[in-house]
């Protein structure tokens, strides 16, 4: 039996929430949705949050909630989700993108600079900051920038430092996927968290949209289990995280540098070929993936030889599986895997 890379944290519990919910009178948003609300903003101080059918809606309205003038450009990383470009466009707008730094997989202030000489013609208005991998920048020194920021944190949620409520870090507008792949997970949707008075008052429009584009109940019900159960989920992520840090100290691999970092997933930057670790691992029944394929660089989508440190991080980084519901035997197999790694 293979060991995959991702595998979605549902237990019973979430399985009863879900059937719990098919079997009242409404599936679209009604109750669970609005306990879904109170249990996310206990576990996140804002002063104003709504649940959405997907990222990309939460993206479109937070991008809506800042007033950019039709054709002003907003700036995201190289290894973003692809998704952002039409988001972007949708909303009347220009994407402009950025590298990061080779050691985060963040952009920095340095990345940011470099893209604004770039694009003097028509300067970015707004950054949009995903945490790739879970990994978090240096927010501060992004907001001292001036420009408004839309803070991407589905894949940083449990951080100890997050983008959200009173941290000195917070970013006015933060979503949260609850996709397949992201830290909570409802199987689709996002939720939208908002700081600060103007963009709240901007924000609170979205309670008169019609609940198509509301989270439907059967989705908040396993988001709500999810977010009861994240301490228990992160804290075996940060055990499974720990036996393969000791692994990896054994082989030639790199490791990103981090100041917070919630172990969702567990990449190394390959010092040989992914082509020989790939063959590797396949013989061992162990599933890798390229970290970054998802990604606007990884889609093909940019050019290159414009985001260097992006491309190559897209063509040396490798995830291995990290998930709660990992047996022991499985990780004991992952570790020796990555100290024996060529």
């Amino acid at each position: 039996m293979k060991i995959e890379v991702y595998s979605p944290t549902i237990r019973r519990k979430e399985m009863d929430a879900v059937l719990t919910a098919l079997v009242e009178d409404r599936l679209g948003p009604s109750e669970q949705a609005h306990l879904l609300l109170t249990v996310a903003q206990e576990q996140i101080s804002c002063d104003y949050c709504c649940a959405l059918r997907s990222p990309a809606l939460a993206l479109f309205f937070a991008l809506k909630a800042l007033h950019l003038v039709p054709g002003q450009a907003v700036l995201v990383s190289a290894l973003s989700p692809r998704y952002y470009t039409q988001v972007i466009i949708d909303a009347n707008l220009v994407p402009v993108y950025c590298d990061v730094d080779s050691a985060t997989a963040c952009i920095t202030k340095k990345t940011i600079a470099a893209a604004l000489i770039l694009h003097s013609n028509n300067p970015p208005q707004c950054l949009i900051v995903h945490h790739s991998l879970g990994f978090i920048p240096d927010m501060q020194s992004l907001l001292e920038l001036g420009m408004p920021v839309i803070a991407d944190c589905s894949r940083s949620y449990g951080t100890e430092v997050e983008s959200f409520g009173e941290q000195k870090q917070a970013a006015p507008l933060s979503i949260l996927g609850l996709e397949e792949r992201d830290m909570v997970t409802a199987g689709g949707g996002a939720l939208l968290f908002v700081t600060g008075r103007r963009q709240t008052i901007e924000a609170r429009a979205l309670t008169e949209l019609p609940s198509e584009y509301g989270l439907p109940d059967m989705n908040a019900a396993m988001a709500v289990v999810q977010f009861r159960e994240a301490a228990k989920n992160l804290a075996k992520r940060k055990e499974i995280a720990s036996v393969y840090t000791q692994a990896a100290l054994r082989s030639q691999h790199k490791r990103f540098v981090y100041h917070e970092y919630n172990h969702y997933a567990f990449p190394l930057i390959l010092e040989t070929g992914l082509k020989d670790v790939l063959a590797y691992t396949k013989r061992h029944g162990i599933v890798l993936e390229n970290a970054f394929t998802d990604t606007l660089i990884g889609m093909g989508l940019l050019n290159p030889e414009q985001y260097p440190e992006s491309y190559s991080l897209l063509l040396r980084t490798v995830l291995f599986p990290l998930y709660p519901r990992l047996s022991t035997t499985s990780i004991e197999k992952v570790a020796k895997l990555i100290r024996t790694l060529p």
